[in-house]
């Protein structure tokens, strides 16, 4: 390739957790390979010859590369260091400068100006047998998966039928061609519900528990703005889904009510199914009548049946969850987002989570590689004060506490559960499969946890490509004393009216760490000039016009660095958490985990190089790239957990369908950082650090004025028990803290429904006058049944904002 200036450079030495090899370096059109001889393992006789090794890595892994030329009076040799997103570093040292910066710019030419995603491996990558005997792509069917889960067309008395409204993608880009909702809901009121949700990302069914009925579903934030619009349609498809499950009848099988349970008050149900419950701060809310759509009118059951024993999900206690901040949740109605007016909503509860944005995951992670940076050059421990400082474990701690809320009030409760966050492909497919996780067993073995990612992470939209930067990016490379540069265009350091505008971004940016360039120059590879909505861009000229293209794969992109955060991740390492707390619960073992993450960044399959279902069709995926479940399916024997015990016998304590997150127990993923369990969890593990007292947390617990204790912690400690997860919620006629724990009993502070929509009040006015000095206006559009079809013009101003907000 013309990127390629150098081949194959001799003498070079390469530096590995404090190790020195000798060898030879090859550039390969998609490989950096290292060819040295390994010393004999110790203790080997003095004939035995070193071994030939070698060391790959995928220019996609790379997410750093700094050259540091050497001067000639210096007398030191020239070096690249190298960080992957694996976790691993190196250091390669050159004879001279020229062969330094020729292997430079051929890895910098090979990552990040490629421009284009059919030039990665994944596109030319040809398994060998017997990997090429299995087919991934087919592993995956989403009307096999409904059926499983007991929904299919002559199965319709569940309440939930498969609608097509989707099949071409032009519903809402960003969700599968198959779409499950209540039967009662027709196509019709769909369309206009979709005028409600970001991006048209409706409330819809992810998960049917098969013995109770009760559901999990998932959606984007809906509109209301500052002016409170509200959509009936919306409103009439979510008491659809909480009267899917009227009148259910369970078999003798299923799990008996709680212990000490009352059938006439579902507070005390909440609060006794669990000594160890996490649903903080919760009051009670009856059914509102109110006069608004209720679920009487979607169901034809009767619910008070004194003949009958008393069903599952009778007294409910259905939960709409925002994964977000609840200060966040209501600045976003500045810019005609927002949450859910719980009065519209009868007969729930809202509660927030407080899961922090990608922005903030991001500088976590960030945190930890810079803690890790120098294990390239040296073996030495790594400092636990660095890892304490990133809040990693607290926030798995808080997304596994949110999980734990999820399958609780699912399976324990029997009442259903919708998920969102901003747009609902972040933290929604996190605490959305993680649920599932806990509730289901079939997703704790191998093939069901492929399944379930293929489900909630791919068909539902999660943005791969935007999150992980598979083209790299040119900030990611850095020449030592040439850091601050000029570009040919006058952008940079030194243009004022670029700094000038940055400034008055900053409103908006306070939480992102980024300089990305407002400017986006497309250089010789392209640029990208596209929303977050969707893989088109918005400009034309930012697609290379080619007989042969056929989708995403050739569009012309650069990465965001401003958009990467670790999700997946993230999610991972929740799984791991739950498979060490149970550790024979889980047919697949901590090594599929890892190599997950890796084939994430690796690129040499195809199944997470898009952004969702609509990209992959277009892209023809399947036909043009091979499936990362090959690689598992041929190797299947290595990935296996030889304790798993397959066995589910609710009345068999260890055996029970249901697991839980433990509080108290979060640790760290020491192999998935290429380091031992000494060192990041501590010679006596996390238990040393945990706090011993367990005691179920209920809304008399006292907090700090912020709500939230701020203990120290260790590398290997978690959050405190007593630290609630939920900072906030809503019912019909009250409502709980909003960023502050309130106690409704003292009767100190107006109506609390009051003081929560006059605080989102004063925030909206706020953020509202400062939208307005940039010229941003507030863009809402109610959605009713008398509103026309047309959706809204693009908002590219709320669109900036929503990215750093959400």
């Amino acid at each position: 390739m013309e990127k390629i200036r150098v081949s194959k450079v001799e003498d070079v030495t390469m530096w590995r957790r404090g190790t020195r090899f000798e060898g030879n370096l090859h550039l390969m059109p998609h490989h950096i390979v290292f060819r040295y001889l390994a010393p004999p393992p110790p203790g080997s006789s003095p004939s035995t010859k070193p071994r030939p090794k070698e060391t790959w890595i995928t220019y996609p892994m790379i997410s750093r590369c700094v050259l540091r030329p050497s001067p000639p009076a210096s007398h030191q040799s020239p070096s690249i260091r190298l960080q992957c997103r694996d976790f691993t570093f190196f250091t390669f040292l050159f004879v001279n400068d020229k062969k330094a910066r020729d292997v430079y710019d051929s890895i910098r030419g090979l990552s990040c100006k490629i421009g284009r995603l059919d030039k990665l491996l994944a596109f030319a990558y040809q398994p060998k047998p017997p990997e090429d005997q299995h087919n991934g792509w087919e592993l995956y069917d989403a009307r096999r998966e409904w059926k499983r889960l007991g929904i299919s067309p002559k199965d319709s008395e569940k309440g939930w039928r498969i609608s097509e409204i989707n099949k071409d993608y032009k519903y809402s880009k960003t969700y599968p061609a198959l779409l499950v909702v209540p039967s009662k809901i027709s196509d019709n009121v769909l369309n206009y519900a979709g005028q409600f949700r970001s991006r048209q990302r409706i409330p819809v069914l992810v998960y049917r528990h098969p013995i109770n009925n009760c559901s999990i579903t998932r959606s984007s934030q809906p509109q209301p703005g500052i002016r409170g619009n509200r959509n009936p349609q919306d409103e009439r498809l979510v008491a659809a889904i909480w009267a899917t499950n009227s009148g259910w009848k369970t078999s003798q099988g299923s799990t008996p009510n709680p212990a000490g349970s009352s059938p006439e008050s579902s507070v005390v149900n909440i609060n006794e199914s669990s000594a160890d419950s996490s649903f903080v701060g919760v009051v009670d809310a009856e059914t509102v009548d109110s006069g608004e759509t209720t679920v009487e009118d979607l169901t034809d059951s009767s619910e008070t049946e004194t003949d009958e024993p008393k069903i599952y999900g009778a007294q409910q206690r259905n939960l709409i969850v925002d994964a977000r901040p609840t200060v966040n949740a209501m600045a976003m109605q500045a810019v005609g987002l927002g949450s859910e007016k719980m009065e519209y909503y009868p007969n729930a509860e809202k509660a927030y989570l407080g899961i922090d944005n990608i922005h903030v995951m991001r500088k976590s992670l960030q945190t930890i590689i810079d803690a890790l940076k120098d294990s390239d050059i040296s073996n030495l421990p790594i400092s636990r004060k660095a890892l304490a400082s990133s809040h990693w474990i607290k926030h798995i701690d808080n997304i596994l506490r949110g999980t734990e809320l999820i399958a609780r009030t699912v399976g324990i409760m029997h009442s259903h559960v919708l998920i969102h966050c901003s747009d609902g492909w972040d933290r929604t497919s996190q605490l959305s499969a993680l649920s599932q996780v806990c509730l289901d067993p079939y997703y704790r073995t191998l093939e069901g946890f492929i399944v379930l990612i293929e489900k909630d992470w791919l068909s539902f939209g999660h943005m791969f490509r935007h999150r992980s930067g598979f083209l790299s990016s040119d900030k990611w490379f850095e020449v030592e004393n040439e850091r601050v540069e000029r570009k040919p265009d006058g952008s940079g350091p030194g243009n004022a009216f670029e700094n000038a505008i940055r400034g008055a971004r900053g409103l908006f940016n306070r939480q992102n760490d980024s300089v990305e360039s407002l400017t986006q120059t497309q250089e010789s590879n392209g640029g990208e000039l596209q929303t977050v909505s969707d893989g088109s861009p918005t400009d034309a000229a930012a697609v290379i016009s080619s007989p042969t293209a056929v989708g995403a794969a050739e569009e012309h992109r650069v990465t965001k660095v401003n958009e990467l955060s670790p999700v997946f991740h993230q999610f991972l390492d929740a799984t791991y958490q739950l498979m060490y707390q149970y550790p024979n619960r889980f047919e697949f073992n901590e090594r599929f985990l890892r190599r997950l993450l890796y084939h994430l960044y690796s690129c040499q399959y195809g199944t997470f190089l898009f952004d969702n279902e609509k990209e992959r069709a277009e892209a023809r995926a399947a036909h043009r790239t091979r499936s990362v479940w090959d690689y598992f399916l041929c190797r299947r024997s290595d990935f296996i957990n030889k304790d798993y015990d397959s066995v589910v016998d609710d009345s068999v304590r260890g055996k029970e369908r249901i697991i839980f997150p433990r509080k108290g127990e979060v640790r760290w993923w020491a192999e998935v950082f290429q380091r031992s369990d000494e060192d990041m969890n501590g010679p006596f593990g996390p238990q040393a650090a945990a706090t011993p007292n367990l005691t179920p947390q209920t809304s008399n617990v006292s907090s700090p004025p912020n709500g939230r204790s701020t203990p120290t912690r260790s590398g290997a400690s978690t959050p405190l028990p007593n630290e609630p997860i939920v900072t906030g919620t809503e019912s019909a006629d009250d409502a709980t803290g909003a960023g502050t724990t309130v106690h409704p009993s003292l009767n100190i502070l107006p109506s609390a429904a009051e003081w929560s929509q006059s605080l989102g009040s004063n925030v909206g006015r706020g953020l509202t006058a400062a939208v307005e000095s940039l010229s941003v206006k507030d863009s809402s559009r109610a959605a009713s049944v008398g509103r026309s079809g047309s959706k809204s013009p693009a908002r590219d101003p709320r669109k900036s904002v929503e990215v750093e907000m959400q």
